[in-house]
This record gives structure tokens, sequence and C-alpha cells, in this order.
């Protein structure tokens, strides 16, 4: 059974490092490009290269955008600090359109328009990370979805999402910036950084004959089908009605899938919780032959 749990606000944390980085330029960056809200922890920041970078930035490569001038900056780095934005707000529905009340229940509620809240925030979140790169700033990784991208990825998001005339372009933009996909374990595939975007995390039940080494048509057909409930999850009206048991399909006459709500893996105290949950998707067919003939 899901239960949301109302007292965590997600968060971005930026990793963010640099050759001869200065704290007080990087407060006029984050301050000017951010906006309110966002912090420089300064206990944290280090002046010596973090040997354990290197490693730390290629396990949160998700695509091929890293080039070699971004393996050198990692590897040559010499101060390092991190970026906090303001915690998010947490709303019940998924539908950006609407008044929504938060966490009535528990005691408290913010007007109309948590879910565009969490959006700005997110989108600032990305302007900063760009505006850092373009002062001096050489790589940027994402400590709450375990994400990173190389510079030139990072600026041409920021841009597409100071660009963005809708919501629904905005959420493509942004879910590609924070959203780690597919993150394997066993026969499961899931995502991490929906929590950033107010919403659910989209997770896959597999029924390949080898989950240890699938084919490159696999693992690209299991990320379109994951990437498509996300983007309905963010845009659709109809998805704050779903419910345990219902079907998703990509066609008309493709595969059904269907859909069962969980809480979210990690623990609560982890940058990664994801306090909506998550969304599993499960092979109708597997189902099926589970209950049996009748």
């Amino acid at each position: 059974m899901f239960d949301q749990n109302y007292d965590i606000l997600p968060q971005h944390v930026l990793c963010v490092l640099g050759s001869g980085l200065d704290p007080r330029m990087v407060e006029e960056v984050v301050g000017r490009a951010g906006g309110p809200g966002f912090v420089v922890d300064r206990e944290a920041f280090l002046r010596v290269h973090d040997p354990r970078m290197p490693r730390s930035f290629e396990a949160c490569l998700m695509d091929d955008s890293f080039e070699e001038s971004d393996e050198e900056a990692v590897r040559t780095h010499d101060s390092v600090v991190y970026v906090l934005s303001p915690p998010m707000p947490q709303h019940i529905a998924f539908n950006p359109r609407r008044s929504v009340l938060v966490g009535e229940e528990h005691g408290y509620k913010l007007p109309g328009g948590a879910w565009s809240e969490v959006f700005d925030v997110s989108r600032r979140t990305l302007e900063v990370a760009g505006a850092l790169l373009r002062s001096g700033a050489t790589a940027v990784k994402n400590e709450s979805s375990g994400l990173t991208h190389g510079r030139d990825q990072w600026l041409l998001l920021a841009d597409r999402a100071a660009e963005a005339t809708d919501w629904a372009e905005l959420s493509i933009v942004l879910f590609n910036a924070w959203v780690k996909r597919p993150i394997a374990s066993a026969n499961l595939l899931r995502s991490c950084g929906m929590h950033l975007l107010g919403a659910p995390d989209v997770e896959l039940e597999v029924d390949w004959p080898d989950p240890g080494r699938p084919t490159g048509q696999q693992v690209g057909d299991a990320v379109e089908l994951m990437d498509n409930l996300a983007f309905y999850l963010l845009t659709e009206d109809r998805a704050m009605a779903i419910s345990d048991g219902e079907g998703f399909r990509l066609s008309p006459d493709g595969p059904r899938w269907l859909l069962s709500r969980h809480p979210c893996h990690d623990e609560e105290e982890s940058f990664f919780f994801n306090p909506y949950g998550y969304w599993r998707l499960t092979p109708d067919s597997l189902v099926s032959s589970e209950r049996g003939p009748g």
C-alpha cells in the first residue's frame, strides 16, 4: 500500500567542480541565476582535488554527452562546491493547471500552483548549472538523481529550458536534465529523479529471456515505454486519477502493461527518496500467466 509522506520535501543538490573556484564568485553566480532560496554550502567547499570524483561522475553518466574535455576536467579539478536549491513543496494531485492543496490532512496547506513551484525550482536549478559552467566551473552532477551530463549538454538543456514556451515543452527538457534511467536491478528497470519534478518515478518489470544481457533493441523499447509513462504523469490531467490495476500501452494494438503504485525503495534520508513513490509497469501477459487459467 502506498502512503505519501508529506514531511519530505525534495531538493536539488548540485556537486560542482572547477579549478581555482572562488566561493564568493560561486555565491554571486548562484544568487543571480537561481534567485532566492539557493544556498552554497561553504562548509563543504574543498580547495583540493577529490580523488573520488572521477569514479563518481562516471557512475552518474546516462548518455554519451561526456567529451574528452569533460573527462579531463573531472580528472584535473582542484575545487569542489555544493549548491542546494530551495526545498520543493509537495502536492496531492498531478495537475499543474488546477488549484492544489498540499498535505491538508497533515495540518498545513499551500495555495494552488504547488506543482508549478516545483517546476520553477527545477528550471532555476538548471539555470544555475548553466551559469556556473559559463563562469568557470568545469563539471556538474546532480546528487539528488545521480545524474551528470557533459558541459555542452548541460548548456544546451539550460538554453532549451529558458526558451520553453509551454508546460509540455518544459517538462521534456527538465525530465532529460534531471531524471536518470534505466537503472537496472535483476528483472527490474527504474528511473530516479521524478521527485524533482513533483511526480512518481517509473519502474518496469521486464520479461526478457536474459535480463542480465539485454539487446540494444530491448533496452531502447524499455526506455521508450518508461519515458512515455513519465511524460504522461507530467502532462496529462488523467494521470492524477490512475489507480492500481489499470492498463497502459503505447499504441492501441501494442502490448498492455498493468500499473501498480509502490513506496520508494530508497531511505527517507537519501537525496534520491521520492515521497510520491513509483508506478510499476508489469506485462499483462506475465500477470495473466501467474493467475493461471480461469
